[in-house]
């Protein structure tokens, strides 16, 4: 539960700075397109090269696997693949903020996948935690009980049959 409450304040810090981040890059975008125009940004975005695949891993906590994106073994295209010559600053600043953001995004949606399947797994605790207190212990005391109440039952029989036998035998 520590880890879990943990991953989420990151999770709610992480929120804030990609949120912060994506805002200033979706201004300056907006400006470099009012500045340059539409179409001459998005065929500057179309030179931008691929971003490559990330590799994805597992990692126990708790003994639940959760995601683990190595987002620092990711190597970005440089942000200014395009002429500066024909471009404005603004569009240099939209792609160098989306870059920076990248990392982030990636850090989030692993954060993001850890507090799901953690919180699936509390949940699955949750019930089982549920169900020994209201079931299963509740049947062991019953059980338990009606063992004792058997076994008394059978000292009486057995004390009586013994008071018996020992009056046959003396009288």
């Amino acid at each position: 539960m520590v880890e879990f409450f943990k991953v989420i304040k990151e999770r709610e810090k992480l929120r804030t700075d990609v949120s912060d981040h994506l805002g200033t890059a979706y201004d300056s975008l907006i400006d470099a397109q009012m500045l340059m125009g539409q179409t001459e940004v998005a065929n500057i975005s179309r030179s931008y090269p691929q971003i490559p695949d990330v590799p994805v891993s597992t990692l126990n906590i708790m003994g639940t696997k959760v995601p683990q994106i190595q987002s620092d073994l990711v190597d970005l295209p440089s942000p200014y693949n395009y002429s500066v010559a024909f471009s404005t600053h603004k569009l240099d600043l939209a792609s160098k903020e989306f870059q920076t953001v990248l990392k982030d995004i990636l850090r989030l949606a692993e954060i993001e996948g850890t507090i799901l399947k953690l919180a699936l797994e509390i949940e699955k605790t949750k019930r089982r935690v549920n169900a020994l207190e209201h079931i299963f212990i509740p049947r062991l005391n019953s059980t338990e009980r009606y063992i004792e109440m058997q076994l008394q039952e059978r000292e009486r029989e057995d004390f009586f049959r013994r008071k018996r036998i020992k009056a046959l035998m003396q009288g």
